[in-house]
């Protein structure tokens, strides 16, 4: 434990140096998370053919965008996490943080099916599209438990 307590530490200081608090950081970099995650069902939606009118780029333009904000998103979440599970953990005290705590832990698992779909050719045409959605569902679901509700109940603030 006293390992985690000097990293805990470390995080602190690190990012209080830029936030007011290690709570504002995980909200800020989960909006982060969450603003891509939009960029990334847009762009997805443009490579399979959807939002012609909307991003009038082709989807060789657009494809390169949709593997940054893809890549960009998940570095994004990985100071969250980090928050989520060492500092807060899993928690159940009101309806809000249990479905946040429940969610939470599938985020990852969603994002290595989606992962390990782009890369396979093995499954029907629907199946990447959906596996995306739920990706992007699921990043909804933990941003409005968690940064939404702090930005309308704690502050709206570095």
């Amino acid at each position: 434990m006293h390992i985690l307590a000097s990293v805990n530490s470390t995080y602190t200081s690190i990012v209080t140096s830029v936030f007011s608090s290690t709570i504002a950081a995980k909200v800020w970099f989960a909006s982060l998370a969450f603003a891509l995650a939009i960029v990334q069902v847009s762009t997805g939606a443009r490579i399979f053919g959807k939002l012609q009118h909307v991003i009038p780029m082709p989807p060789r333009i657009v494809a390169p965008i949709h593997r940054w904000s893809g890549r960009l998103a998940i570095l994004a979440t990985l100071p969250v996490a980090f928050h989520c599970i060492f500092i807060l953990g899993f928690s159940t005290y009101n309806t809000r943080v249990l479905v946040h705590s429940i969610v939470g832990s599938f985020v990852y698992g969603v994002i290595v099916v989606k992962l390990l779909m782009v890369h396979s050719r093995k499954h029907p045409g629907w199946a990447l599209p959906v596996a995306g959605g739920t990706l992007f569902a699921v990043l909804v679901t933990l941003w409005a438990t968690s940064a939404a509700w702090y930005f309308t109940n704690v502050r709206f603030g570095f």
